[in-house]
């Protein structure tokens, strides 16, 4: 099946598995093997297996404080809570102390998250009846307010790492689906391209890095202005920063990817479809000061994802000496085909083959 926007929903669940590499261990192997009509059911599907297994391995618990009238000192004395109790003659002590619990926000954010999708229409019975059995096991856990809450709080360490790839599920569902009724209740909208865009351009790069990995840089490297020596450093900081999606390089050679998930890939201008004025300005200006010397070894490319305009560019340009690309990625076709669309990508800049997918 394909979403709205004319994507397999089966290419973001690939995606993903680029994205985040946990996705290709067994337990998630007969995901790929499903038709998803919505793309909520198939993060439904991906949560159901992600926090079983989590579950498995123990949910994860971190120091949170408590507050309780105790009999006994614990933790730290509470004195104006303790002031209230001599007050009213109890021989009690209100403290303050560290406990470790489940009920910490990365374990609340998978309550609300199976809690929504359990009132979608999109998500199958089948894993509702799955996401109700794990639900038991978060009866100490709260939800969370979605209206407060911030995602860039979540902070990843060695005991959490293993979450990463849950919480960003769950922040496309919550923050990339969700949209709010006049009652202030919650409902499934479409995914959001701004949350496709994301996807979209981590996808891309973990390709690469997978399947190309004879290339001797792979990352989102950020350009540097081309400015005389003597230039005011005062005055440098007022530059915008220069940081590309996808920066790959072999040897001398070095091809720069703008990758653009969008509504629309060309402007229409007096009657006449053109390409993204500020899309092409962009990758000229990240070409031309990364090739400081003017070598012509470095290659600019936008590379969009496909949509249903009549017109899907494929143009290359020589500016000066540097070679400028406009591609598009269907991604309404079998997975094949779009890995191997970017096989070809590299090939072309690079004259070396990949792996495969």
């Amino acid at each position: 099946m394909t979403s709205d926007k004319g994507i397999f929903i089966k290419n973001i669940y690939y995606m993903l598995a680029y994205a985040f590499q946990v996705l290709r261990q067994k337990n998630y192997e007969n995901i790929a093997a499903e038709d998803f009509e919505d793309v909520q059911d198939l993060f439904a599907a991906i949560l159901a297996k992600g926090i079983s297994r989590q579950l498995k391995q123990g949910l994860y618990r971190e120091y949170v404080i408590k507050s309780e009238i105790l009999p006994l000192m614990r933790g730290k004395l509470d004195i104006q809570g303790t002031i209230n109790q001599q007050i009213q003659r109890k021989k009690s002590l209100a403290c303050e102390y560290d406990e470790l619990s489940v009920n910490n926000v990365f374990n609340q954010i998978l309550k609300t998250t199976i809690s929504i999708l359990l009132r979608d229409h999109g998500v199958k019975s089948l894993r509702k009846d799955d996401l109700k059995k794990l639900l038991l096991f978060f009866n100490e856990i709260d939800t969370i307010n979605l209206a407060e809450f911030r995602w860039d709080m979540l902070q990843y360490q060695r005991n959490n790492k293993n979450y990463e790839m849950l919480m960003n599920v769950c922040y496309f569902v919550l923050d990339g689906m969700l949209q709010t009724t006049e009652k202030g209740k919650f409902k499934m909208c479409s995914f959001s391209d701004k949350y496709m865009h994301r996807l979209y351009e981590k996808f891309i790069l973990e390709y690469f890095k997978r399947h190309h990995s004879y290339l001797t840089e792979i990352g989102s490297a950020r350009v540097s202005w081309d400015l005389a020596a003597d230039t005011d450093e005062r005055m440098i900081r007022f530059l915008p920063v220069m940081q590309t999606d996808v920066f790959l390089r072999y040897k001398e050679q070095i091809l720069i990817i703008d990758a653009k998930y969008y509504g629309k890939t060309m402007q229409m201008q007096y009657d006449k479809a053109t390409l993204h004025s500020g899309n092409m300005y962009q990758i000229f200006t990240y070409v031309k000061n990364q090739d400081k010397t003017e070598s012509g070894n470095v290659s600019g490319m936008l590379l969009y994802a496909k949509t249903d305009e009549a017109i899907t560019p494929d143009c290359r340009y020589l500016m000066g000496k540097n070679r400028i690309s406009v591609k598009t990625l269907d991604l309404s076709k079998d997975f094949k085909l779009i890995a191997a669309q970017l096989d070809r990508i590299a090939e072309e800049h690079f004259g070396k083959q990949g792996n495969g997918c």
